[in-house]
């Protein structure tokens, strides 16, 4: 079967890349050093630092697999192709809620860049696919578990 594509924007590219980096010379090394220590303290079968050590080189073992699958089928963004007055995957959108009346700022982008402490929402999720192809003025409605959202475009950013 073949894999997904990633999509993501060269910001989200880059960052990948750092982290891989990282994972690979700095927090392989980290950990390795933990386990030696561990060992260091004798009987491995009731160690619990050594147990520890082994249970992280496995979280960053498969952190790295994981980046590598996604660089590997990375389908960056090309900011060329934009159409400034409609939403695409990579615009930054200010939208008013219409039931509070508060203005929020989303950025689209893939799902391997989602973040809703940073207010980056994927092309998939109900709102992202439902702000997709909108234009400035427009009233999107959004199902969403929690209900049904109303949001008027005000601006689309680049």
């Amino acid at each position: 079967m073949a894999e997904k594509s990633v999509l993501l924007t060269l910001g989200g590219l880059k960052k990948l890349e750092q982290e891989l980096e990282y994972l690979k010379t700095v927090k392989r090394r980290q950990v390795a050093e933990r386990i030696k220590q561990a060992v260091e303290f004798g009987d491995i079968n009731e160690n619990s630092e050594y147990d520890d050590a082994k249970n992280e080189q496995a979280f960053v073992e498969g952190r790295i697999l994981t980046i590598e699958r996604m660089l590997r089928n990375a389908q960056v963004i090309d900011e060329t192709d934009f159409k400034p007055d409609e939403v695409g995957v990579g615009s930054k959108v200010k939208v008013l809620d219409l039931e509070f009346e508060e203005e929020l700022i989303y950025t689209i982008v893939g799902s391997a860049e989602a973040d809703l402490l940073e207010n980056k929402i994927s092309n998939e999720s109900p709102v992202g696919k439902a702000l997709l192809g909108q234009k400035v003025g427009d009233v999107v409605e959004i199902a969403v578990p929690a209900g049904q959202l109303k949001y008027r475009i005000l601006e689309i950013l680049r």
